[in-house]
């Protein structure tokens, strides 16, 4: 049974930082691109960032270049996203997905609300 299950959402101040996890299980993981998607209420899932089962490939949304890392860990089996400098705008729920090919997977989200 696949699963992926995200971590490390709350409450956060602007300016601040948040570190999401999203562990994976069920599945060859160094094998798998994985992303970050986001959907806040009333509007529809966007991609955050995006990296290449092997690592080397990075993507990000212009919306969250320069504040946002994607990172992997093929011994973890996890993917992380550090966020930085957060913004109010950046307030949504957050997803992990994992892609290979015609499979791909989701995980349940992780609430992220950047607020003072």
């Amino acid at each position: 049974q696949v699963q992926l299950v995200e971590s490390g959402g709350g409450l956060v101040q602007p300016g601040g930082s948040l570190r999401l996890s999203c562990a994976a299980s069920g599945i060859i993981f160094r094998l798998y691109a994985m992303g970050w998607y986001r959907q806040a209420p009333g509007t529809q899932r966007e991609l955050v960032a995006s990296i290449s089962s092997s690592g080397i490939l990075l993507n990000y949304a212009d919306s969250v270049k320069g504040r946002f890392t994607i990172s992997r860990d093929n011994v973890k089996n996890t993917v992380y996203l550090q966020m930085n400098s957060l913004k109010p705008e950046d307030t949504a729920v957050y997803y992990c997905n994992a892609v290979r090919g015609v499979m791909e997977y989701w995980g349940k989200g992780t609430l992220v609300t950047v607020s003072s």
